[in-house]
């Protein structure tokens, strides 16, 4: 088989992935000089998918370092990455590296590479405006609890409550309807992705973070398996922190739910598997 033609079809194969999987875009990076990187097309301040426009401090920090690799933001190619589906988007190359709230795991670290951390985030509840609900404590005693699918916040939660019923929805997204019509008592998950639903037009007034944190998520940059571009991320990130384009980010995204992050867990140390 000739050169050119495998380089076709590989080209081909990655175009018919990137539909499958309800990416957005024209395919850049087909050509090698562009991205597909996955984010959360839901989680309003790190992750939103609004038209034809995304927003939000994971996207902000992707971009960044797609400039530091020498991509402009219009090679880049924003794909969907559901929590469930992280890994395999990685290993079958729908795209070339995650931004999405990705917590760094010895589990997930078997089966990819983390840049990274970027940032350290603590898990948390979001509950009703008016509910009675403290944090973990008894307070959670046969309450529903809602998290996503395949998420460290659901792992997390079977441990420390095993009395809580729990119910897993596909987003984030979905859990905080339910929270905000009271079908569910409360929405566990990272403080930073639950800042980011308190702050919407849509649910100020109606829900509340309680119970302070209670673990360290560390954001990763999700990359391919021995991925060679890893050590150079890094040191971008580093960048970021250093100049202090990082905290610039997290005021621009977040700091209208009024959230402060925590300064003695960031900027982060190196917890990736580069």
């Amino acid at each position: 088989m000739s050169t050119s033609f495998r380089i076709a079809a590989v080209a081909a194969a990655a175009a018919l992935a990137l539909s499958a999987c309800g990416s957005d875009g024209d395919g850049a990076g087909a050509d090698g000089d562009g991205l597909k990187i996955g984010i959360k097309f839901d989680q309003p301040g790190l992750g939103l998918k609004d038209g034809e426009n995304y927003t939000g401090m994971d996207v902000e920090v992707a971009k960044k370092v797609a400039e530091g690799l020498g991509v402009a933001e219009d090679k880049i190619t924003w794909v969907q990455a559901p929590s469930p589906q992280r890994e395999q988007l990685l290993k079958t190359g729908q795209v070339d590296m995650i931004f999405a709230t990705y917590s760094i795991t010895d589990k997930r670290k078997a089966e990819v590479s983390f840049a990274g951390p970027y940032f350290v985030a603590g898990q948390s509840l979001l509950v009703g405006a008016d509910s009675d609900i403290t944090g973990l404590d008894d307070s959670l005693d046969g309450k529903l609890l809602c998290s996503v699918t395949g998420s460290t916040s659901a792992e997390k939660i079977k441990e420390e409550i095993p009395g809580v019923e729990l119910q897993e929805y596909g987003t984030y997204s979905e859990c905080a309807a339910q929270v905000a019509n009271g079908t569910l008592d409360a929405l566990t998950t990272d403080d930073a992705i639950l800042a980011g639903y308190a702050a919407q037009d849509t649910y100020k007034g109606k829900l509340k973070l309680v119970g302070g944190t209670f673990s360290t998520e560390n954001y990763g940059v999700g990359l391919p398996k021995d991925s060679e571009q890893c050590e150079e991320i890094n040191e971008i990130l580093n960048g970021l922190w250093e100049d202090g384009t990082m905290e610039q980010i997290i005021s621009d995204n977040l700091g209208e739910a009024g959230y402060e992050y925590n300064k003695e867990l960031n900027p982060p140390e190196a917890g990736g598997n580069c």
